[in-house]
Formats: C-alpha cells, sequence, structure tokens
C-alpha cells in the first residue's frame, strides 16, 4: 500500500514518531509540498493524509487508487469532500483535541492585555528597574479580570471551556450562539447586546458563509471603546482592513489574534505592525500535548479505516 503525508513538518518536526504508519506500507512523509508537486507525490497513493496542502477535485480525479484521505486538522475545507463522498472515499478529521490549548491561548492573549508581561519583563531587562528610584513601576496602565465582562461568541467545546476560565478569573460571562443550552452562570443573548456589554469579546464561531468578515466595521463600532477583540477561531471571520482601522483611531482598544485571513501573513497584511493588536503565528494547537493528543487520533482514524469501520468522517 503507497502511503503519503504531504506536509508532516508542523504536525511533527521531529519530536513524534510516524513509525505506526510507516509498517502499514510503502510510506513516504513530506514536510512541505509545493503545490506544483501534489500530483506527483500523490500518484498511485492508496492513503494521502494532509494538513494544509489542498486536494481539489482535479488533482483528486487523477487518483483512481486513493482509498482514504486523512486530515492533521479539524478544519476539512482544503479537501473536496463531496468528490470524495460521491466516490465512496472517506475523509477523516482530528475532532477536539485542542479545545483546552486553545482556550489556554485565549486568555495568554487576554492577560497580555491586562499585565502587559512582555513589555515590563523587556523594561527590566533593558535596565530600567534598575535605574528605578521606586520599588515598583508599570509602564502602562493594569487591570484586573474579576467582575470585568467576556462575550463569548460561539459556544461549542472550546468557547465552553473559555467560559470555565473565565468563571475561575471572578468574569462575567454571556454569550452569543444559534443553539442556546443552559450552562452555569452564563447568560445568553444576541450578538448586538454582547457587543455592547463585553470588556473582551472572544469569537469561537466556524467559518461559515454568514460568519466571513462578521468582525466587519459596523460590528467593531458597537463594541465600547475600551474593549478588546480575541479570535482564535479562523482568521477569515475577521475583516483585517476594519480591525486595524478600528484600532488606529481608538474604535476598540486592542486585540488579540491567532489566526489570519492569509497564512503565513503577506508583508502588506494591513494588521501588521498596528498598536495595541498582539499576534501570534496559529499556535494555539502546537503544544506537544496537544500535537501528541492529534497525532493518536490520526492513528486511531487509519487504523478504524484499515478495520472496515472508518471514523470521524467529516461529510
Amino acid at each position: 500500500m503507497k502511503i503519503c503525508v504531504l506536509d508532516g513538518f508542523t504536525t511533527n518536526p521531529g519530536d513524534l514518531s510516524w513509525d505506526w504508519l510507516m509498517r502499514l506500507g510503502d510510506c513516504t512523509v513530506y514536510d512541505r509540498t509545493p503545490l506544483e508537486l501534489v500530483a506527483e507525490r500523490t500518484k498511485d497513493c492508496e492513503i494521502v493524509i494532509t494538513n494544509k496542502t489542498p486536494l481539489r477535485r482535479d488533482l483528486l480525479e487523477t487518483l483512481p487508487k486513493l482509498r482514504y484521505v486523512g486530515l492533521l486538522s479539524t478544519g476539512y475545507n482544503i479537501v473536496d469532500w463531496d468528490y470524495c463522498r460521491e466516490k465512496g472515499i472517506p475523509v477523516c478529521n482530528i475532532p477536539s483535541y485542542s479545545t483546552s490549548a486553545v482556550a489556554q491561548l485565549v486568555f495568554a492573549l487576554i492577560l497580555e492585555h491586562t499585565n502587559a508581561v512582555s513589555l515590563h519583563s523587556d523594561s527590566v531587562h533593558a535596565g530600567e528597574w534598575s535605574a528605578c528610584a521606586d520599588f515598583c513601576y508599570w509602564k502602562t496602565p493594569l487591570a484586573e479580570l474579576s467582575g470585568k465582562t467576556l462575550g463569548i461568541i460561539g459556544f461549542g467545546k472550546i468557547g465552553k471551556a473559555v467560559a470555565k476560565i473565565a468563571q475561575a478569573f471572578g468574569m462575567n460571562v454571556i454569550a452569543a450562539t444559534n443553539h442556546p443550552a443552559p450552562f452555569e452562570n452564563v447568560v445568553f443573548c444576541d450578538k448586538d447586546e454582547l457587543l455592547a456589554k463585553s470588556d473582551f469579546v472572544s469569537i469561537h464561531c466556524p467559518l461559515t458563509p454568514l460568519t466571513e468578515g462578521m468582525v466587519n466595521a459596523e460590528f467593531l463600532a458597537k463594541m465600547k471603546n475600551s474593549a478588546i477583540l480575541i479570535n482564535t477561531s479562523r482568521g477569515q471571520v475577521v475583516n483585517e482592513k476594519d480591525l486595524a482601522d478600528a484600532l488606529n483611531t481608538g474604535i476598540i482598544a486592542g486585540a488579540g489574534l491567532d489566526v489570519l485571513s492569509t497564512e503565513p501573513p503577506k508583508t502588506d497584511c494591513p494588521l501588521l505592525g498596528i498598536k495595541n493588536c498582539y499576534i501570534t503565528p496559529h499556535i494555539a494547537w502546537a503544544g506537544f500535548e496537544t500535537r501528541e493528543r492529534l497525532m493518536k487520533i490520526c492513528r486511531e482514524n487509519v487504523e478504524a479505516f484499515f478495520n472496515g469501520k472508518p471514523q470521524n468522517i467529516v461529510y
């Protein structure tokens, strides 16, 4: 059996093992695959595993031996799963592996705004504390989370995990979702009310035609001038030009983003260099334990396919 992993480096830069996959057949793991090499590398493959390398219909039509597509991600928009469904080819993703990790990064971004850890650490290393006339100083206003209101848009597993952490900080939690269900000490409301009341707004909705570009000038104008926007969902949910304008003009006070509309961003991305906009390079999922869990589910998915009972099929 011929097996190909098209872009394994981000999942496993060397601290995990592909040995389990190698034992299943003639397996090649590529760190990355440029688009012009996808056809050549997947030729005659029965199993193709991908993270962000797209598998479109025109390519899939050239792979008559293909029997299984494995994803190294939860999202599956990079595969033409309609075609795979027509041909009976299971496309299996990795659900719910990064819930805790994403919720953790949400608060890393929030706390960077409220406590400015990196700013103050840099100033200490630059000698400012040694030269200070007082026993302490701060370079920007600091704030407590207790008593603040966190608004969560999208209340799936990650949204719920974020709510629990917020409550541990003593925050008030409100949420806007299409599917409200009772959750302890969380008040559900519509989006406009959430934007008006929240000190922090954290986005956790999927990317759909309705949510693409949802965070636009109109959305941002409904937020408090002192509010912080957090997005760890999908970059395309945010209109980046509108967010940059809102930050530059004080419509909102800051943002924390782990995702952008184009990854990696182009050098002319309007959010690069913007004040009070912290951007991390899509790392919420990148902790060792998180990737180890991802790899375990990937292995279980492949084993389930070999046993005739594929799991986590996306269609």
